[in-house]
């Protein structure tokens, strides 16, 4: 389940939005009890250029692998 401050991927189009399938964006808010989303979607500057309300079926939370430093 998607948690505050995860980061996520669109699942679909929104077109209203100007937003595409596979667009990245973090949860910066729970809405209706953890039911629903505020998703803030920001340019590689860090400028907010839309933040949706979305469903979980909209969304995908991205997972990140932190790899263990070599040793020599």
């Amino acid at each position: 389940m998607p948690e505050l401050l995860d980061v996520v991927a669109l699942t679909v189009n929104l077109s209203e939005y100007n937003l595409l399938s596979g667009q990245v964006g973090s949860i910066v808010e729970l809405l209706a009890d953890g039911a629903a989303f505020e998703v803030e979607f920001s340019d590689s500057n860090g400028q907010t250029y839309e933040s949706v309300g979305l469903l979980p079926q909209q969304i995908m939370v991205l997972h990140f692998e932190i790899k263990a430093p070599i040793s020599f």
